[in-house]
């Protein structure tokens, strides 16, 4: 019995784990029975140490880089929950640069999952290679990536400003606006539906401009758009992530309606009548203000006329009168003399001259 009791208990100890430590024999167990015992535990303290490295040789982390609208890139390659140990990583362009580390690190809970690229650290159209490198148990394992090409892994930003109007009786017009530099670099994704249908339909695009040729105005519609680089200046399956969406029908019609009466109605009650009570205030302060100013730039053109109503009315227009001149002055003023009436004739001509006696007497 002593020696069946040695031996089940050694497989309930491994049942437990191979890292659990070696199997417990029983006490009244024989010595030589615990035999097995010594040689299982340096086997199994060799597996439980080298478990991690195995672990991490046969799964190494991927690293994925991503190029966010060519302001900034991240590289992550794992989370703290896959990770078995502290990571470091090392990049360099070939032919161009010297290796150098990560100066921004992405840490979640203390454990490094990725890195973050500046603008400045980032170069197109050049081989990029990444090192990463595992620190275990005072070992240090390295797992090369492969080689990439930046340009391929653009992701842009979504597209902004979505605007939707009516270009005739039945159709429409989706424009958009991308925050990305290169506008002439992207190709378009716009898929839309009705609020009476069941799936999406998604249409791709070259430009900025989505025609929708089929009106229903008894629906209403809403549009996405995506985008991502085109084949000339890149080779990358990265879209942007799907834009906020746009809405345009009876519903949302009706409500721009409502808020555009409501807008113009407080424009035309409130902001006008205020505005024109201030400008009128201001108009009169003004005024005020400025009357010697006015007087000085627009005086005034005198009236005379009240001066000489005393002439007209009371002296009957009478100027000797009112201008007060004595009569005595008034009389010598007539004259006291007379004179000889003084004849002038003008002279004929030489042909038919006359004396002058003559024609005198001949008119006497």
């Amino acid at each position: 019995m002593g020696q069946e009791a040695a031996w089940v208990r050694k497989p309930a100890a491994l049942r437990g784990g191979l890292c659990a430590g070696p199997a417990r024999t029983h006490p009244t167990a024989r010595p030589a029975m615990a035999v097995p015992g010594t040689f299982l535990a340096p086997l199994l303290l060799l597996v439980c140490g080298l478990g991690p490295y195995l672990a991490a040789a046969r799964s190494p982390p991927e690293v994925k880089c991503v190029l966010f609208n060519e302001e900034y890139m991240t590289c992550k390659w794992g989370s703290r929950e896959t990770l078995t140990a502290n990571y470091s990583l090392y990049y360099w362009y070939e032919n161009r640069s010297p290796v150098v580390e990560c100066k921004h690190y992405l840490q979640d809970q203390g454990v490094s999952v990725g890195c973050h690229f500046d603008h400045s650290e980032i170069i197109q159209f050049q081989p990029f290679r990444v090192l990463v490198n595992a620190s275990l148990g005072g070992r240090t394992l390295e797992i090369p990536s492969e080689r990439m090409q930046l340009q391929d892994l653009v992701k842009p930003g979504a597209p902004v400003n979505l605007t939707v109007r009516n270009t005739s009786s039945n159709q429409l017009e989706l424009t958009w606006i991308s925050p990305y530099p290169k506008a002439h670099c992207l190709e378009h994704a716009v898929k839309y539906k009705s609020n009476k249908d069941t799936s999406w339909t998604e249409h791709r695009l070259k430009g900025a401009i989505f025609s929708f040729p089929s009106v229903d105005y008894e629906k209403y519609y809403t549009f996405y758009v995506r985008s991502k680089v085109n084949s000339y200046c890149g080779n990358t399956q990265l879209w942007s992530e799907w834009s906020v969406p746009v809405v345009w029908g009876s519903n949302s019609t009706s409500k721009g309606m409502v808020e555009q009466q409501l807008h113009w109605f407080w424009i035309h009650t409130v902001l006008i009548p205020i505005a024109s009570c201030l400008l009128l205030l201001v108009l009169v302060v003004l005024l005020v203000r400025m009357e010697r100013v006015w007087v000085i730039l627009m005086p005034r053109i005198p009236n005379p006329s009240k001066n000489f109503d005393e002439l007209f009315i009371t002296h009957n227009g009478n100027f000797q009168e009112w201008a007060g001149v004595p009569k005595d002055v008034m009389e010598s003023f007539k004259p006291n003399y007379s004179e000889n009436i003084c004849y002038v004739s003008e002279l004929p001509p030489k042909d038919s001259y006359e004396p002058l006696w003559e024609n005198s007497n001949h008119h006497l």
